[in-house]
């Protein structure tokens, strides 16, 4: 379910982080900090599933990916837009330069591109 949540209500929640996305953490803590709030985290998790599962068993707010949550499609989930805006990030593919001309590898690069793309086009 979509909700609205100011800035306020957003920095006065308690956090549960999953380290992946240092680069928007920052830039939310940063846009944040611009209108003279701060966000407190109460835990830091290894995933996105696990924070996922922490803030539904308590009464914290979650940093998740939107293709992650609408994944979910769970009733239990009360989901918002950030109330800043963030800046962009980059995703990348990396792999070995022996791999380079692989066809089998090639096809894989491809698909995980595609798929990519389709879950947040550009």
């Amino acid at each position: 379910m979509k909700q609205d949540v100011t800035t306020e209500q957003y920095a006065a929640f308690g956090h549960v982080v999953a380290p992946h996305g240092r680069q928007i953490i920052e830039s939310l803590d940063a846009a944040i900090a611009l209108l003279g709030l701060e966000r407190t985290t109460m835990a830091i998790v290894p995933s996105f599933p696990a924070a996922l599962a922490v803030a539904r068993a308590s009464d914290l707010v979650a940093l998740l990916p939107a293709s992650f949550v609408n994944a979910q499609q769970s009733e239990s989930v009360h989901s918002f837009e950030l109330p800043v805006t963030t800046d962009g990030f980059t995703i990348s593919q990396m792999w070995h330069p022996r791999l380079e001309n692989d066809p089998v590898h090639r096809w894989f690069r491809q698909l995980v591109l595609d798929v990519c793309r389709r879950q947040v086009p550009f």
